[in-house]
């Protein structure tokens, strides 16, 4: 795990424990519920599900697993940053994806690290976890292994993935003036979070294969 907590922003105090999850979905359905259900109560106080205009029946199922459901309009970006903004109650922020790739499981890791007061933004690597055969190609692996080298040459953080799966203290990323609206929300995360000098750990994640036969990435990518 890399561990790049020598940043010029770091604090040491532990934050407290309130978690919400925010899920960014477009035409869901198939998955959402499942999603929704399988993460772990004991440790999120609320799940957001933002949803960006989907035509189907996303937002009726994550509502009745037990999500709160936002309209955010279009683009990843902006439904992370609405969902951000709603979640008034967290102190920390979780974000995964709704197609069932990530790993609820993995929440746990993922908050323990901020929540003792080590570090202000934790990332559930796909590069460093066990990948289910056809979750994620070979060029994604590699764009991202490309991006965190030249992030450390920037800021000296070596990021080996631009996962969905992360946890920030809400805080931290309201600091962080987000401005991308699109897909590239999580790259300039990893950016800013590094210029800012905030306390970054990289965990192993693990990812499963798309509930669903669209090509969500690709999907999300086009929407503006």
């Amino acid at each position: 795990m890399i561990d790049a907590a020598l940043g010029n922003g770091a604090t040491g105090e532990a934050a407290a424990g309130r978690v919400v999850v925010v899920i960014p979905t477009l035409d869901e359905e198939q998955s959402i519920a499942d999603v929704v259900r399988s993460i772990p109560r004991a440790i999120v106080s609320r799940i957001i599900v933002a949803d960006g205009g989907s035509r189907d029946a996303t937002a009726a199922r994550a509502k009745s697993a037990g999500a709160d459901v936002i309209d955010a309009g279009r683009g990843y970006g902006r439904a992370c940053l609405a969902a951000t903004t709603a979640a008034e109650d967290a102190d920390i922020v979780v974000f995964m994806d709704g197609d069932g790739a990530d790993d609820p499981r993995s929440i746990a890791a993922l908050v323990e690290p901020i929540r003792s007061g080590r570090y202000d933004f934790v990332l559930g690597s796909r590069a460093r976890g066990k990948r289910e055969r056809g979750s994620i190609t070979w060029h994604q692996l590699a764009a991202g292994r490309l991006a965190g080298w030249g992030m450390r040459l920037l800021y000296g953080v070596s990021y080996t993935d631009m996962c969905a799966l992360r946890a920030i203290r809400r805080q931290a990323l309201l600091e962080l003036a987000m401005r991308e609206l699109t897909y590239g929300w999580n790259l300039e995360m990893q950016m800013r979070a590094a210029r800012a000098g905030l306390r970054i750990l990289e965990i192993a994640g693990e990812t499963s294969r798309w509930r669903r036969g669209r090509d969500r990435q690709r999907e999300l990518s086009n929407v503006r």
